[in-house]
């Protein structure tokens, strides 16, 4: 056979096999050369039986009421709003549990509710709540829900597909599918190739319902984009988007939201289309994508909530549920993600899940190995990136966050160089997220509330340094946008853990390095979380460095003196608006100690300036006349000079025993922290524990001798 026949029959082959597996249903989770299978699993593997009695249970609740399709009418979680979200999971519950029973009335529940739908789809114009002309949907306020809504119908059309008459499904796709594909691609074209999460939904629901629809057009329009020249689409999404790493530049909350369409997509094209190798793509750039969403959560199970971010969001949300069996059945076994999968408490109903359930009933699964890492951010690995460090037992690990990252768009948040610290399965330092109560409605229509705006993006609302009580580049996105952090230095020994980076934009002429690690010390059982940050500036500045702690304040190195009434908000633009000034004390020997109770561990952060030095205790709640701010408390450290160093250690220690009544090691060890040297070169700071001096040494232009301690 010469050359040309070769590839002819190949070519043949391939769009035959396309063809072919677009008749094939169900395709995409859950494939029918698998239905056996997993059906025999279902009974036999304790978690996927679990998982398939909720979703068997929701299904029977679903044909146990009435079919109800209303006219779209209300915005993020109204009723409308939440009975099409209803809708698209009662289908895909009752389509699964048709495919494990074999009973046909859970076929006919879908029929029924896609006929509802079919019969009025192209009546209904656009949302009447929607946002802008180019961002409604027709379902939803917004199209992207509408993309959602889509991704899981599909799924259910797939498994009920066989189950069907032709004439209804005929119906079905031409009322309603081939118009969704329509207005998807034509109406939203610009949404469609946006480089963005809601572009990535579209283009997934477009990709998949051609696959499913056997539409092999549409198909190629999601991975190439419009254009079908590669600039936008799947592909585009995955090489601009991700950085080497898997970081996705948004951050964690929405990497987690962003999982699902990329690797439901993923599957498809590999169940119908294996020859282009989609998991192999940007070096397994999708295995690293859900590997890294989880190395951006702690141990209890919530994401670091940098930018945009629901605080409650935890990785047993649905798409890492998705993300962790595909990941493990689909691309690399890795055995830790079994500790995940298990925690998470459910599996999909379908190939990948009857994977993992059967490897977690033979006993494979090791406890997941978080890492000390730094994550590189941008698209080649250019753009700054997450500095992580962990010490301890997944069971009571210290970890430390400093964001060094891109501003991630208009999700982002105006804090560069912003410090987390967890322990004991808590948050010490914390971040506040986003101002927004999601889906509900009478909070700004489950939106983004006004205080996101003028609070929770600005720089003082994180644990980051304000200069001139001004937000990071005035809190413009597309300064900001332009320019990242640099790392100086990152280590991951045993004993001394370190990420050093630098951000020399957010002002126009103050440069800022944090050094932030975590040392274990003899005679301590935890190791100190040493945290300096430096600003190197051409004229005198005022410096605010605000730690936000959650537990009680219980120790002080200086009197408190709390306002009792006629409290005055801290200032009148920047988020310092919304803070009440409940405290302040200027310390004459420019250092101090502040010592907190969380979760019945003590926690003494001691502190010191090289300039003088005043301690503020704030509080957030000023000018917030719908109350829609979350309660929060901070130490702030302010000073003013030209160039500043702010240097603290955070020890932790003793605890309480409520229970009993006993207190243990409730005073700090540290003493005498001071800064010997701080300069463009050096900072050089010492302290005594145990009767002995220890010296923390940051050698700023020396890359092989960065940090020293003795």
């Amino acid at each position: 056979m010469n050359y040309l026949k070769k590839v002819v029959l190949v070519s043949f082959c391939a769009f035959f096999s396309v063809s072919l597996m677009a008749q094939t249903h169900p395709s995409l989770m859950l494939t029918k050369a698998n239905v056996a299978a997993v059906r025999k699993g279902v009974a036999t593997y304790p978690l996927l039986r679990q998982s398939y009695q909720t979703v068997k249970n929701a299904a029977d609740k679903a044909l146990a009421e009435p079919i109800v399709v209303p006219v779209p009418k209300d915005g993020g979680g109204g009723y409308t709003h939440e009975q099409h979200k209803k809708n698209y999971s009662n289908m895909l519950s009752a389509a699964t549990a048709y495919q494990i029973s074999g009973e046909k009335k859970y076929a006919d529940y879908v029929k029924n509710v896609l006929l509802n739908y079919a019969s009025q789809y192209e009546k209904w114009p656009l949302h009447p709540k929607r946002k802008s002309e180019d961002d409604g949907g027709r379902i939803f306020w917004q199209s992207l829900n509408d993309f959602v809504w889509q991704i899981y119908t599909i799924q259910a059309y797939d498994l009920v597909y066989d189950g069907l008459p032709a004439a209804d499904r005929k119906t079905i796709e031409e009322k309603l599918f081939v118009p969704i594909l329509k207005f998807f691609t034509e109406d939203r074209y610009e949404v469609f190739n946006k480089i963005h999460n809601h572009g990535t939904w579209n283009l997934a629901a477009v990709g998949i319902t051609g696959y499913v629809l056997n539409k092999k057009e549409y198909v190629e329009t999601a991975i190439k984009g419009s254009n079908k020249d590669g600039k936008t689409g799947y592909l585009a999404q995955i090489d601009q988007l991700f950085s080497p790493d898997g970081y996705y530049m948004e951050g964690p909350y929405y990497q987690r939201y962003a999982l699902l369409p990329f690797v439901l997509f993923a599957k498809a094209i590999n169940n119908y289309e294996p020859s282009r190798k989609i998991f192999e793509y940007r070096d397994k750039l999708l295995s690293k994508a859900i590997q890294t969403s989880l190395q951006t959560s702690y141990t209890d199970k919530t994401f670091f909530p940098i930018n945009d971010a629901i605080k409650d969001k935890t990785y047993e949300s649905i798409e890492l549920v998705y993300g962790v069996d595909l990941a493990y059945a689909d691309i690399k076994p890795e055995v830790d993600l079994l500790d995940i999968a298990k925690q998470q408490n459910r599996v999909i109903v379908s190939d990948a899940g009857l994977k993992v359930a059967a490897d977690l009933a033979a006993g494979k699964a090791v406890p997941f190995k978080y890492q000390t890492l730094f994550i590189k951010d941008g698209a080649k690995g250019e753009d700054g990136g997450l500095g992580i460090l962990r010490s301890g037992p997944n069971t009571d690990q210290q970890t430390v966050l400093v964001k060094a990252a891109s501003q991630g768009m208009g999700h982002g948040h105006f804090d560069r160089l912003g410090l987390l610290f967890y322990d004991n399965t808590t948050e010490i330092f914390p971040d506040y997220g986003a101002a927004r109560f999601l889906n509900i409605d009478t909070k700004n229509g489950g939106g983004y509330l006004p205080e996101n705006n003028t609070y929770a993006k600005q720089t003082v609302a994180h644990n980051a340094l304000v200069v001139d009580q001004t937000s990071h580049f005035d809190a413009k996105v597309g300064p900001a946008d332009k320019t990242s952090p640099s790392l100086l230095y990152f280590s991951n020994q045993p004993n001394l853990k370190v990420v050093s980076a630098k951000e020399a934009k957010a002002y126009a002429d103050v440069t800022m390095v944090r050094t932030s690690a975590l040392v274990k010390v003899d005679g301590l059982e935890k190791p100190l979380l040493i945290d300096v940050m430096q600003a190197q500036a051409t004229k005198k500045h005022q410096y605010d460095l605000p730690f936000w702690y959650k537990g009680q304040l219980v120790n002080t190195s200086f009197p408190v003196k709390a306002k009792a009434d006629g409290l005055s908000a801290l200032g009148t633009k920047n988020g310092y608006q919304h803070l009440w000034l409940n405290a302040s004390n200027k310390l004459e020997d420019k250092s101090g100690l502040v010592g907190l109770l969380n979760k019945n561990r003590f926690y003494t952060t001691h502190f010191v300036s090289d300039n003088p030095l005043e301690v503020k205790l704030i509080s957030i709640g000023a000018n917030d006349p719908e109350m829609n701010l979350v309660d929060g408390k901070a130490f702030m450290l302010s000073s003013s000079g030209q160039n500043q160093t702010f240097a603290s250690i955070t020890e932790t220690h003793g605890g309480t025993d409520p229970i009993n009544e006993t207190v243990s090691s409730a005073l700090p060890s540290i003493s005498e922290l001071k800064i010997v040297k701080s300069d463009a070169q050096q900072t050089v700071i010492s302290f005594k524990l145990n009767g002995k001096t220890y010296t923390y040494q940051i050698n700023y232009t020396d890359k092989q001798n960065y940090i020293s301690f003795k």
